[in-house]
């Protein structure tokens, strides 16, 4: 079976636009929530958000603004650095067959709202005539990897997932099995989301899914914690280069990670709320275990879902229990998204990066704001401070609407 390593990160998320700085901040287990100032959020329920640290004027020009959904902005910037990270900026240089061997699988839960929500008004306020012809490639949600391949030079297998919440971790799975089946050499996976607008926000809302701490937002996100209220949305994007191991290897590459397994279940339950057993979970866990031939006695860390919603963590901690038995007592389990919210269909991507980060150096961030630990979420949730930790191998995990479960399993190599 090809082995396949992770050779390049990139992000941009609430805590920065590129991945030192986020990687530092999550280590000290800072804020990256605040109030929404980007619309006025004022008849809303929820009033806070953890948008993006980054100033898209930076990166890109009028005309892009025409032509780019934010999401797809996004993603590009965290390409731009994953690629560079790899030592791949000259992509475009390669020869065809070198570029047909290369892919680019990402994911996003909602796409282009934002577009689609402007180009509504468009079509109230001044009529059908008046609606952009960029409108459509805009929004799609494909656009994310047509637009990211266009500007790589990308020739292999190109396209998007969707599925809410586990996005982009059936994109990252969907890039390991390309190269482990031979379709290519190299992936560039992960995922963005920009949908903190009035109506998603309203959605959400209404679906009792949001914290409204408004007064506080620096300690609305609280996984685990018996205080939670809802998530928080985020706002980012997240990019990793998966790469064969001997071409890895050969070319001497930085390697952060094995990509060892993915697992993907459904709870077929209801269409929002997870089954309260965590089974469908569990399976996840254990299958992306299994199509790694590692053992779950050699696992020592999970990046969780970790929401802050009510139902999602105690069911989580359900299903790793269920899951790991009395190992469960012996890991250590932590949320990215107590510092940057939820980014929806990127969170998997983002989470990913930051699992990398933890293998590579051998430290994991804390759980932020976990004051009173809920006594159905028992396990070590790393309140506090980051630790010191030699990870042999970790999980993350991703839930999404729909039922979806999705878990990735890397390490390091052996």
């Amino acid at each position: 079976m090809r082995r396949v390593v992770i050779t390049g990160l990139g992000t941009i998320n609430a805590l920065g636009a590129d991945v030192a700085s986020s990687w530092t901040r999550m280590l000290a287990g800072e804020n990256g929530i605040g109030p929404i100032t980007h619309f006025d959020a004022s008849q809303h329920t929820a009033q806070i958000a953890a948008t993006a640290n980054w100033t898209p004027e930076d990166y890109f020009e009028g005309p892009d603004f025409r032509k780019l959904d934010p999401f797809t902005m996004l993603a590009l910037v965290a390409s731009d650095e994953a690629l560079k990270d790899a030592g791949l900026s000259d992509m475009l240089d390669f020869d065809e067959a070198k570029r047909e061997r290369i892919g680019c699988i990402l994911g996003t839960g909602i796409g282009g709202i934002i577009g689609i929500e402007a180009q509504h008004d468009v079509l109230r306020d001044r009529g059908p005539r008046r609606v952009s012809p960029h409108f459509i490639p805009k929004i799609m949600a494909n656009a994310v990897s047509g637009q990211v391949a266009i500007r790589h030079g990308i020739l292999g297998t190109t396209f998007t997932t969707c599925s809410a919440c586990a996005s982009s971790g059936h994109a990252i799975g969907m890039a390991l099995m390309a190269i482990r089946a031979g379709e290519v050499d190299m992936v560039i996976t992960g995922g963005a989301e920009s949908a903190t607008t009035p109506l998603s926000l309203g959605g959400f809302a209404s679906a009792k899914a949001l914290s409204t701490r408004n007064d506080e937002p620096e300690r609305a996100c609280r996984p685990f914690d018996k205080e939670r209220t809802g998530f928080v949305m985020g706002e980012g994007s997240g990019i990793l280069v998966f790469e064969e191991y001997e071409a890895a290897k050969a070319r001497g590459a930085k390697i952060y990670a094995e990509v060892k397994g993915y697992g993907s279940t459904d709870d077929a339950y209801h269409i929002t709320a997870p089954k309260q057993d965590g089974s469908g979970p569990a399976r996840a866990f254990a299958l992306a275990m299994r199509t790694g031939n590692v053992d779950p006695s050699t696992i020592d860390y999970i990046n969780a879902h970790g929401t802050s919603t009510y139902f999602n963590d105690s069911i989580e901690t359900r299903a790793i229990r269920r899951c790991f038995g009395d190992h469960a007592d012996k890991l250590m389990v932590s949320s990215t998204k107590s510092m940057i919210g939820h980014l929806l269909g990127a969170s998997s991507a983002v989470e990913l990066v930051a699992t990398a980060r933890s293998v590579f150096e051998g430290a994991v961030h804390p759980t932020r704001n976990l004051e009173n630990p809920d006594p159905e979420c028992d396990l070590d949730y790393i309140p506090g401070e980051a630790r010191e930790l030699k990870i042999r191998n970790a999980l993350s995990n991703s839930l999404g609407f729909g039922g979806h479960n999705v878990s990735v399993c890397i390490g390091t190599p052996d």
